[in-house]
């Protein structure tokens, strides 16, 4: 196939007219010029240009061959150019996945300084209802990094980006709700609201309870964290969430645990020769996780339920 410097070549040969010309447009020497456009007469099987006593002239297949040649070296040249734009972050496309409740609790200030900085990067946001979800889809090749809970499987690329708080969710009018704190053995004897067993935070709330030596009884089961808690709240029973599953204004009663208990959020696949993702990476390393575990909002609201 012939080379794009032989296109390139062929064009400077054909504008110039001359072999002594296009080497000196093309800064080479006149026999590597001509070592090119012997390469591509041979690739098409005919002459390109014809030596005249003043110069050259295209023949009628190098005439033909040159527009076809200036749009792959224009094309060429606009993949070099975007290639360096995304280098330093100014295009591209990003394919961000997350666990589903890391979406509106780490991610939207980040977002928002590249749409403002960046707008030339697209950005596309994958969700997934637990972390191992997430991370097949990264490791398929679907998105280019994700952001969640540390997976199930610990033999993956991994960074961490920090620690969050989990929680007791419970009913406004549940006995907890007056108490600052639980512990993991007195919620072991509740009806708990569990997730289901695909879910990877339901193999880290197991491993939690066997860490306690007890174990949870499941009133239902949830493929939702952000479900678990609003049934939590309504009354249904018992949770221990991730402070990222809470509403804004949540309901019901939220408690800390005792000792209180974190989780690993971690990022997932970012590779280190990947410039755009690592710009992405590098924001949220800066920006790290959320510093209030609990909005203070939150805290007096079950008290209020009950008066």
């Amino acid at each position: 196939m012939a080379t794009l410097r032989a296109l390139e070549c062929l064009v400077a040969l054909i504008e110039e007219g001359s072999v002594s010309a296009a080497a000196g447009r093309l800064h080479m020497s006149q026999p590597a010029l001509s070592h090119q456009i012997a390469s591509l007469e041979r690739e098409l099987g005919t002459p390109v240009a014809e030596r005249l006593r003043r110069g050259v002239r295209p023949t009628a297949a190098g005439g033909a061959v040159a527009p076809h040649a200036r749009v792959a070296l224009e094309a060429a040249a606009r993949a070099v150019q975007v290639g360096r734009q995304v280098g330093i972050g100014h295009g591209g496309k990003l394919r961000i996945a997350c666990v589903e409740t890391m979406a509106a609790w780490l991610l939207p200030s980040v977002l928002r300084h590249w749409r403002l900085r960046r707008p030339e990067v697209k950005l596309d946001l994958i969700e997934f209802s637990n972390s191992d979800h997430m991370t097949e889809q990264v490791f398929a090749g679907r998105a280019d990094f994700g952001v969640g809970p540390r997976p199930t499987d610990l033999d993956v690329e991994l960074e961490l980006l920090g620690r969050e708080e989990m929680v007791l969710v419970c009913g406004a009018d549940h006995p907890y709700a007056e108490r600052a704190s639980v512990s993991v053995k007195e919620i072991a004897e509740e009806a708990f609201i569990h997730c289901h067993h695909t879910d990877s935070l339901a193999s880290w709330l197991d491993q939690l309870a066997s860490q306690h030596r007890v174990k949870f009884t499941p009133l239902l089961r949830t493929y939702s964290s952000r479900t678990a808690v609003q049934l939590a709240a309504a009354g249904v029973g018992v949770t221990i969430a991730p402070v990222s599953a809470l509403a804004p204004q949540q309901s019901g009663a939220i408690r800390r645990l005792e000792p209180a208990v974190h989780r690993d959020i971690v990022v997932i696949g970012a590779a280190p020769t990947d410039t755009l993702v690592q710009r992405f990476v590098g924001d949220l390393k800066t920006q790290g996780v959320p510093d209030s575990p609990i909005p203070p909002a939150l805290a007096p609201r079950s008290i209020s339920h009950r008066q």
